[in-house]
């Protein structure tokens, strides 16, 4: 259920960032929107990129866009959502660009490894990576449905309406996904 203090704090962003001639106001708009949100844009954007130093300069472009293009909100989806897209074309954008670079870093996977003994550490290590790769290779929209499904447990119904998309395509990605992502597993000689 969502709060309907939400919906007024979110005008009330609104209102300042759309204002016209007070820089005072949008300012503190501004700070009013990364205050509520960059915590949870922030954490969307890690599980995207994989490493903290990269998730806050995407973070940091992701508001820098919204800033930009806020006048051009229509408020036909909530606020959240409308970042919630930027943040993660953000991330793909950054993804593609660093891949074109050099290959993604598998040494910047996040990994719970540390709290484990030594062997287990290793063994962690190698699916999380073999996991980033799997992730790593399945198309752009698949990579984004996996990720909302699988890390967020985001709901369909939820996730179409954030992507803009049926519900039936949402299930179909996140199918063939897994299945790839199974299938790049069982390749490798660790399970």
């Amino acid at each position: 259920m969502i709060d309907a203090s939400t919906d007024i704090m979110d005008d009330k962003i609104l209102d300042l960032l759309q204002q016209q001639g007070q820089p005072s106001d949008m300012e503190r708009g501004m700070r009013m929107m990364m205050d509520k949100y960059q915590e949870r844009l922030f954490l969307t954007i890690l599980k995207l990129v994989g490493n903290t130093e990269d998730a806050a300069d995407v973070l940091q472009n992701c508001f820098i866009k919204a800033y930009r293009a806020i006048g051009s909100f229509e408020k036909k989806a909530k606020l959240y959502t409308w970042l919630y897209r930027i943040a993660t074309n953000e991330s793909f954008t950054f993804l593609r660009k660093k891949k074109k670079t050099r290959a993604i870093g598998l040494e910047e996977v996040p990994s719970i490894a540390a709290q484990m003994s030594s062997s287990e550490s290793i063994e962690q290590e190698k699916i999380e990576t073999l996991l980033q790769e799997a992730i790593n290779a399945l198309p752009e929209k698949q990579q984004m449905v996996f990720m909302l499904r699988y890390y967020d447990e985001m709901p369909y119904e939820q996730m179409a309406k954030q992507l803009d998309t049926s519900i039936g395509g949402l299930k179909a990605s996140y199918h063939h996904a897994v299945k790839k992502v199974e299938t790049y597993l069982k390749e490798s000689d660790i399970f």
